[in-house]
C-alpha cells in the first residue's frame, strides 16, 4: 500500500507498516496539528503496529507537548528523524525525550526505512 495525502500542513505517504510526513516550511506543530496526524495514523493503521517517519527537509518547529499525546498510539512501535542539518537533529535529540517510544536520527531516508522495517519484526 502507497498512498499520499497532501493535508494543510505537510504531505504524508502512507506503506503498508510506516507513514513518511515532510511538514511544510515554516508552519509550527502544535496539539491541533498532532490530532490531524494521529486520526490520520488511526485511519490506516487501526491496530495494525507502525513506524512514524518526519522527513526534515523543511525548517518549522514542534511544540514539544504533542509526544505527550503522540507516546498514547499503542500501535506505534518507533518514531524516527531524517535530517542531515544539525539544527534538525540537534532539536530532535531534545525531542527525544519527551516521546515514551524507541525514537531514532538518520541521515537518510532509506536508513530510516531499514529501521523501520527491523524495528517492527
Amino acid at each position: 500500500m502507497t498512498e499520499r495525502l497532501r493535508l494543510d500542513f505537510c504531505e504524508v505517504h502512507i506503506f503498508d507498516n510506516y507513514m513518511i510526513v515532510v511538514m511544510d516550511a515554516g508552519v509550527h506543530i502544535t496539539l491541533k496539528e498532532n490530532l490531524i496526524l494521529t486520526n490520520t495514523a488511526y485511519s490506516y493503521f487501526k491496530n495494525k503496529p507502525f513506524i512514524y517517519i518526519t522527513h526534515r527537509i523543511n525548517s518549522y518547529s514542534v511544540d514539544p507537548a504533542i509526544y505527550k499525546e503522540t507516546s498514547k498510539i499503542k500501535n506505534l512501535l518507533g518514531f524516527c528523524v531524517v535530517s542531515q542539518n544539525f539544527m534538525a537533529k540537534s532539536t530532535a535529540q531534545i525531542e527525544k525525550l519527551f516521546l515514551d517510544r524507541p525514537f531514532e536520527i538518520f541521515d537518510t531516508l532509506p536508513e530510516a526505512i531499514v529501521w523501520a522495517q527491523k524495528t517492527l519484526k
